[in-house]
């Protein structure tokens, strides 16, 4: 044996034990959920915003979280990347449970390269998104990102891409929801708005295709962060957020709620709770909700509240399009998306805003075996130019597409106006109700009794003695024989008309008889709404 091979027996193992390989892999998830750097963590904290991991802590049931991808680092080289390769990139993500149930998470780090997206961060949530689609179960995106990492160029936004048809691939699968929770920029701005449902928490998180500066450099607008892309923006003016939360803390507390209401996927059926609120509760106040004048308005959503279980009624889109109302609530313990007209904002007329709002709700409810009740008090479709230009005609349609195709059993109760068009679109008989309720005081007609008497009888109140005595007289008539439902119930296009203080009664009643509904649509590959 020569001298070279007695020097290497002489050495100690350079082997690890097994105690030391445990050692070390608890240092490398220290290093890994350690986040960025301290400076980058306490800048996080003096925005008054949470680190990825706490995020997630609050969102999942406690000691749930299954991380994936721990030590996953980028693979770039140059422009300074090679020496800064931190574990699990600028994205944490996993799996764990919300009320027990499973649901996939990725939240990105902005301590680490700004929340930046590569591919390795591309990678990360695809394979998440991917694992929720065969599993079958929600998956809620946390962003704050300063957009693609530029130094990654071309892969960056080729991880954009794959993003972008998962979440298409996903759409009307399985729940997806995005809570901004920080800046969300560029191209990364259309992940969340393929999602279901967009949480933006306020003063905190801000949404722009293009940022301040280049629209300043470009129009000569000066705007600030908040008033382009803040929550209030979108939320109020764009119809891109659903929801404000005051907190990420909030935020995440608020789609714990939202997630009490859908179903895993689109082949189960929602969760049911069992209801403290009594199936036979009536409800007096009702009876006397509707005003002696057809022109005063009242708030729908206090109906909406007396007659769902415990008042409890989630709003969806509250700031956006206020002449509908759309959310979720419970009937019995049994989750229901909830339409209906706001007569106390534009009188209740449908608009472009208000047509969108509800399309895409129905939609929503009728992926995931929602049943739809839908409230009625509606004088038609808003007149108007600017409605007319803007494709009123195009936009109203998506609603009326949106009931039409809706499989769900779907329950219409028409409190009061309902009138012409807005009529059908708003779940009549004619497009496929499976049951229409009408209070007393419902008017259903073409229009109303002033428009139909200036048109029907124009030649007769021109030649008249007295013109204004004989409107008077010809709009009472029509009134009396229009504005009320009967009309239409003899017809059969109202199934019965009730009293206000049973509606929870029969509603429950008719969703009960309807929990096996069957039906399907003609065999094809997809429909042609009118987008």
């Amino acid at each position: 044996m020569n001298a070279a091979h007695r020097q290497a027996d002489n050495r100690k193992p350079t082997t690890l034990g097994t105690e030391q390989r445990i050692e070390q892999l608890r240092e490398l998830r220290r290093q890994a959920e350690g986040g960025g750097s301290r400076r980058a963590v306490d800048r996080q904290r003096e925005k008054g915003k949470l680190t990825a991991r706490e995020r997630i802590a609050l969102l999942l049931d406690q000691g749930s979280f299954q991380e994936i991808d721990t030590f996953v680092r980028h693979q770039s080289r140059g422009f300074g990347l090679e020496d800064r390769r931190p574990h699990g990139d600028a994205v944490v993500t996993g799996y764990g449970t919300v009320n027990g149930r499973t649901v996939f998470v990725f939240a990105e780090d902005f301590t680490v390269f700004g929340g930046s997206l590569g591919k390795a961060v591309a990678d990360k949530i695809t394979k998440v998104m991917d694992m929720a689609m065969k599993v079958g179960a929600p998956v809620v995106g946390l962003k704050d990102s300063g957009g693609a990492r530029i130094q990654e160029g071309v892969q960056s936004l080729d991880g954009y891409g794959r993003i972008f048809y998962r979440n298409v691939m996903a759409s009307g699968v399985i729940p997806q929801v995005s809570v901004i929770m920080g800046p969300c920029a560029g191209g990364a701005v259309y992940s969340p708005a393929i999602t279901d449902f967009v949480y933006q928490v306020g003063g905190t998180s801000h949404m722009f295709i293009t940022g301040p500066d280049v629209i300043k450099a470009v129009t000569g607008e000066e705007v600030t962060f908040e008033d382009l892309g803040g929550a209030n923006t979108h939320a109020s003016t764009s119809g891109v957020t659903h929801f404000i939360s005051e907190s990420g803390a909030d935020a995440l507390d608020d789609v714990r709620y939202l997630l009490s209401f859908l179903p895993q996927n689109n082949m189960t059926p929602p969760p049911y709770f069992p209801p403290d609120d009594s199936p036979d509760r009536a409800d007096d106040h009702l009876d006397s909700i509707i005003p002696d004048s057809p022109n005063q308005p009242y708030d729908m959503v206090d109906i909406i509240e007396s007659v769902v279980d415990g008042g409890e009624f989630y709003q969806v889109h509250e700031h956006w399009a206020r002449n509908i109302v759309v959310g979720l609530a419970r009937l019995n313990g049994h989750s229901m998306g909830i339409v209906a007209n706001q007569p106390s904002h534009l009188a209740g007329t449908l608009d472009i805003g208000a047509s969108q709002k509800a399309a895409r709700f129905v939609r929503m409810c009728d992926a995931f075996n929602i049943p739809i009740i839908t409230f009625v008090d509606v004088p038609g479709f808003l007149p108007g130019v600017e409605q007319e230009h803007g494709g009123i005609i195009r936009h109203g349609a998506k609603l009326l597409y949106a009931y039409c195709e809706a499989t769900v059993p779907r329950v219409t109760v028409i409190t009061r106006k309902s009138y012409g068009g807005a009529y059908l679109v708003m779940n009549a008989r004619g497009v496929g109700a499976d049951l229409v309720y009408a209070w007393p005081s419902a008017e259903i007609a073409v229009m109303g009794a002033q428009g139909a008497v200036n048109i029907i009888h124009r030649k007769e109140i021109a030649t008249a003695a007295d013109p204004d005595a004989r409107r008077a007289d010809l709009v009472e008539e029509y009134e009396d024989r229009f504005a009320n439902p009967y009309v239409a119930s003899e017809l059969g296009l109202v199934d019965s008309v009730i009293e206000p203080r049973e509606t929870r009664v029969l509603l429950i009643k008719a969703f009960d008889m309807l929990r096996d509904k069957r039906d399907s649509l003609p065999p094809k590959k997809h429909g042609n709404i009118p987008l």
